[in-house]
């Protein structure tokens, strides 16, 4: 965040307009369920975190909105020994990568959670099923039979997502 809002300090006038319009394109609603759009630095910044996230460069022109098609199902593999996730459609259309967030491990009677961290971001036009293992026990150790994990999936596509798609499961 830092990194962006440095840069966004270096972009011309018309430069931050086109983020400013593009800003008010963007909806997104608050924990109270009330809508608002976003301002050009949040726009910006949006954008170009989830490029970075992706392993893209940052733009300093506002690029058009895409939206990637959503997730229509997730299947958990998910045992001490293997961590996956079988989705559709598969594969991901062309360009389309899929952000995959987790949870710590929890108590299994646990129903939300609000702690989700980005595990890894696909190839483009990946198959499914995305394979987890390493990357989910590097980041929190070997799943614990009986703890619950959280997972959210989101398509991207040039600097924008899908909707989140959230499932959980208790490590079998």
């Amino acid at each position: 965040m830092t990194t962006n809002a440095a840069a966004w300090r270096s972009l011309t006038d018309a430069q931050r307009a086109g983020w400013t319009d593009l800003g008010l394109s963007i909806s997104r609603t608050d924990s109270l369920g009330q809508t608002y759009t976003l301002n050009g630095f949040a726009a910006y910044c949006s954008v170009n975190n989830n490029k970075l996230d992706a392993g893209d460069a940052a733009v300093s022109d506002a690029p058009a909105i895409v939206t990637p098609a959503d997730l229509l199902t997730v299947t958990l593999t998910l045992t001490a020994a293997a961590v996956s996730a079988a989705y559709t459609a598969t594969p991901l259309a062309a360009g389309v990568r899929l952000f995959t967030w987790v949870s710590p491990q929890r108590s299994a009677g646990r129903k939300f959670e609000g702690d989700y961290r980005l595990l890894q971001v696909s190839a483009a036009a990946a198959a499914s099923p995305a394979v987890l293992t390493t990357a989910y026990t590097a980041k929190f150790g070997v799943p614990i039979v009986g703890n619950r994990i959280f997972f959210s999936f989101e398509t991207y596509l040039g600097g924008f997502k899908g909707s989140p798609f959230n499932v959980s499961q208790v490590v079998a």
